[in-house]
């Protein structure tokens, strides 16, 4: 029978399976940070266990480490302590740290591809729910709780049980102004934060091929936010060009052998998916949401939606949620977001904190000036970016535009690291979440592309940035 690219990596990694119970899934690389993993340290060490194979786990830091000079001491008590007890973790239990002074260290979800260790084929987890990420390589990565973390670090094993599989075909190419980002909320927008639960996308289609690896990255990072488990895009030349030569890629007759392999991968002719949906590229707009879930998203062209409006099947629930979203937001009904006045950019996370998302807000912002009234943060994903942006002169152009220019991490998207807003501010974020209090309690959140983040930081207000092309 033909195979989905989920089903063959599925099938090729299941250790044991029962009748009506989970699969011993085998984990070919844990991912984890100084966020979610010390809880599952310390039951390590109550029950006296090792990590059983720590050459497949890679730790760093990005959570909770402030994004200012890296020179100046760690303020927040709690973040000092998470990653005083990574560093202690690490040593004790022989895993490779990219620590605070490590030239690599970066978000987990950017270090992973650009140093080589993220593969096609691979099993991949973290205690992150934005895992899928990697998925963007033809592999099958997903976010665990901190008692599953521990039980990988234990066995290298993972009970789960087999999701469905969702085709999301995206066809044609897209217009200038409007990026992968704008892909995904797309989709999230059509299906909502529950229409890919219980499934793993696969994201098919001229308009997926032609995406970058890192545009890969974006869309299937977000994966989660639209319910699904994973998000997967099936390795190709693409692929393979970006990972030849990494650092932990395989190498020489190794590369050979694993490239043959990885070519088998993509899904069979004729094989079947259990949903499907197709979105037309060329018909897209640049996105931005207006509630307090990613699924909460319009053109930016558009009117923010009227509850009373609603029609279809549980209207009584999604009426009230759209209510009290935005009441939060203190936006109405049939309101315009062009022209909204923010007080804070930032761009940066692992959806949108890559070389090529910072050469697209470049783009826009250089030998201009920022608004005056708005604070603009750009925040690369992790000292390698950093430093590659430096030598294009990226940081230059943000600077002189009147930007913050930040050390690597995760900085506002998450708001555990001194980044964050104030109560009642509106931004405009790269970011992947627009949960309440998501990037600092009170603080209200649109998402959008990098274009259109760099077009609003310019001008204050909420801006379309195909009027600034």
């Amino acid at each position: 029978m033909p195979k989905t690219l989920f089903e063959k990596i599925w099938d090729a990694h299941v250790v044991a399976q029962q009748p009506e119970s989970p699969a011993v899934l085998y984990i070919d690389l844990h991912l984890i940070h100084e966020v979610t993993s010390p809880q599952a340290f310390t039951g390590l060490r109550q029950r006296g266990l090792k990590v059983r194979r720590p050459e497949k786990t890679v730790a760093t830091m990005d959570h909770s480490i402030p994004t200012h000079d890296p020179s100046l001491p760690i303020t927040d008590l709690l973040a000092a302590a998470q990653i005083k007890q990574m560093e202690k973790n690490a040593s004790e239990f022989g895993i490779q740290l990219y620590g605070m002074t490590s030239a690599h260290r970066g978000i987990v979800h950017v270090i992973g591809p650009e140093l080589g260790f993220t593969q096609p084929g691979m099993t991949i987890v973290c205690g992150d729910s934005h895992t899928a990420t990697h998925g963007a390589f033809g592999s099958l990565a997903f976010g665990i709780g901190t008692s599953e973390v521990e039980h990988v670090l234990a066995t290298q094993c993972l009970l789960q049980r087999k999701p469905k599989t969702f085709e999301v075909r995206v066809e044609g190419t897209l217009s200038k102004g409007v990026s992968a980002k704008d892909i995904i909320l797309a989709l999230i927008a059509e299906i909502g934060v529950g229409g890919g639960t219980e499934h793993v996308f696969e994201f098919t289609g001229s308009a997926i091929r032609g995406l970058t690896m890192e545009e890969r990255m974006t869309i299937c990072n977000m994966s989660i936010e639209g319910g699904a488990r994973a998000g997967l895009i099936a390795p190709d030349q693409t692929t393979f060009d970006y990972l030849k030569g990494r650092e932990f890629a395989p190498q020489g007759a190794d590369w050979d052998r694993s490239v043959e392999y990885w070519k088998t991968l993509p899904s069979d002719e004729g094989a079947v998916y259990d949903k499907s949906i197709t979105l037309d590229a060329s018909k897209l707009e640049p996105m931005i949401t207006y509630g307090t879930n990613p699924g909460m998203g319009m053109k930016i062209s558009d009117n923010v939606p009227n509850p009373e409006t609603m029609v279809g099947e549980e209207v009584s629930s999604q009426k009230a949620a759209l209510e009290k979203s935005l009441k939060y937001m203190g936006l109405l009904p049939g309101q315009k977001l062009i022209g909204k006045s923010v007080d804070v950019v930032f761009i940066g996370s692992c959806t949108n904190s890559r070389i090529s998302d910072l050469r697209l807000a470049a783009s826009i912002m250089k030998g201009k000036k920022v608004s005056a009234n708005t604070r603009v943060m750009v925040v690369p994903g992790s000292q390698d970016v950093k430093k590659q942006a430096e030598q294009e002169g990226l940081d230059v152009i943000f600077r002189e535009a009147g930007a913050e220019w930040r050390e690597a991490g995760c900085s506002m998207c998450i708001a555990m690291n001194g980044d964050q807003l104030q109560p009642g501010q509106y931004a405009v974020s790269t970011s992947n979440r627009n949960f309440e209090g998501r990037q600092g309690k009170g603080g209200r959140t649109f998402l959008v592309s990098p274009l259109t983040a760099a077009a609003t930081a310019l001008t204050g207000q909420v801006t379309d940035v195909r009027t600034l092309i």
